[in-house]
Order: C-alpha cells, then structure tokens, then sequence
C-alpha cells in the first residue's frame, strides 16, 4: 500500500506561523506535523509516501531530504503553480500512486492527529469497494450520511441546512480527514472534472460517484483526533501529540 498526505495548504488559520513556513513543518512536540504524520504511517508498514506542496514548497523538500524522507520513500506532487485541493491533489499525483502497480492508497490530512490504529483500518478494507473513510460521531457542522449498512449516500451541512444526495435522516458520522481508496477511483474522476475543473475536494468527488458505487464508513476503536487548525490550539495540540 502507497500513502498520499495532503501537504499543500496555505494553512492561514496557522498566521503568524505560515507566513515564514508551510503549515506541514509547524512544530508540535519537538516533531513537525509532516514528521507526525510520515512515522505513523511508517509504523504501520507503509514507506512508499506522496507529500503535494504548494506553499513555500522548497522548505518541505530540503525536510525531507534533510531527514532522509524520515525512514520512508517520500516523492513530491508538486502544486506551486495551482493549490488543486484534496481531489485534485490526488488526481495530479496520480502517476506517483500508481506506477508500475496498482494499490490500495491511504491518504490524510497532515494537519490531523489521531490514535488511530493505522494496521486495523488496512486489514479492515475491502478491496471490493471504492473507499473507506475514517469517520466518527463527533459533533461538528458538517457530516458525512451514511446508510444502515455503513455505506455513503450523501453530505449534510446542519448549520446551513444544506443536504447533497441524501435525506438528513440518515447516520451523520463527521470525516477525518484519512481514507483508503481503490487506485481504480482514478478512473472515475472525469465527472467531477467536468463540473469543477482540476481543482475540487475529495468530498466533491466521493459525493459524484455514491450512487453507483461503494464507499463504506470505518469508525475506529476510542478513537481520539485533533484538527491543528487553529493558531490558538497550539498549545492543546502539543498536549494531544504527547499523549499519542
């Protein structure tokens, strides 16, 4: 299995500290972000890594080889010329993910933390769907609906109101930020492009193909996350790393 973070982010809730770095080398706990990020995916047996970069790109690079990718096989999507979002990103790495064979991909944010067991989730996939997404019941405003049987069928904003595919009825479970998806998804992106052009989210893309194929919800064990997103969460952040 490959993995793919999503590195480019300009990461402006982050100010003052993104304006001289990208939001990926942030420190926490005497780690960056990226380091957090590539060591548990590491950990958990996967060295073949895709980092995209887009905001002060050149700094993520000379990390990586200062650090020798971190014990892990790092190649870069580069975006300096267009922020692509989520599914784009992924779509522009494409050739990175797939050469030469074709793999299941985990991708994920690389401003989540998380105690997820990364060799659960993989065991759990299955190979006969398009994607599993790490999903969870925290609160938030906007969810991801899914059927009985643990399969999306749409996306639901409560604080707007706003409800894309399916009825507000069903299981709101709130993404993470983390997937692993079927390398045949490259294959089913032309819709998406149609409508949104090379730049669109991951979400855009999972929404345009739910009703015809399978993308199924995994909500791990005590599972514990932090979006480091907010420059006034810092010193929360350092505490969540620690306790990791």
């Amino acid at each position: 299995m490959k993995a793919m973070i999503f590195a480019a982010g300009l990461g402006t809730r982050l100010k003052p500290l993104t304006d001289t770095m990208p939001k990926a080398l942030v420190p926490l706990a005497g780690k960056s972000l990226l380091q957090w990020q590539v060591e548990k995916l590491r950990d958990a047996g996967i060295r073949d890594i895709v980092v995209n970069v887009h905001h002060f790109p050149d700094q993520i690079i000379e990390a990586v080889r200062a650090h020798n990718g971190w014990g892990c096989n790092i190649q870069i999507s580069d975006e300096r010329d267009q922020l692509l979002d989520t599914g784009g990103g992924l779509r522009k790495a494409q050739p990175l993910l797939t050469a030469g064979q074709e793999e299941p991909i985990l991708a994920c944010n690389v401003d989540i933390l998380s105690n997820i067991d990364l060799k659960a989730f993989i065991a759990a996939y299955d190979p006969t769907t398009m994607g599993s997404l790490v999903v969870s019941d925290r609160q938030t405003q906007r969810y991801l609906l899914f059927d009985d049987e643990a399969i999306l069928r749409g996306w639901a904003n409560i604080a707007t109101g706003v409800v894309r595919m399916a009825p507000l009825w069903l299981n709101k479970l709130a993404f993470s930020g983390m997937q692993i998806l079927n390398p045949h998804i490259f294959d089913c992106m032309d819709r998406v492009v149609a409508e949104k052009g090379d730049t669109f989210s991951l979400i855009d893309l999972y929404l345009s193909l739910c009703e015809t194929m399978t993308f199924k919800a995994y909500v791990p064990t005590n599972y514990r996350m932090m979006d480091v997103g907010k420059i006034d969460q810092i010193d929360e952040a350092e505490r969540f790393a620690e306790s990791l």
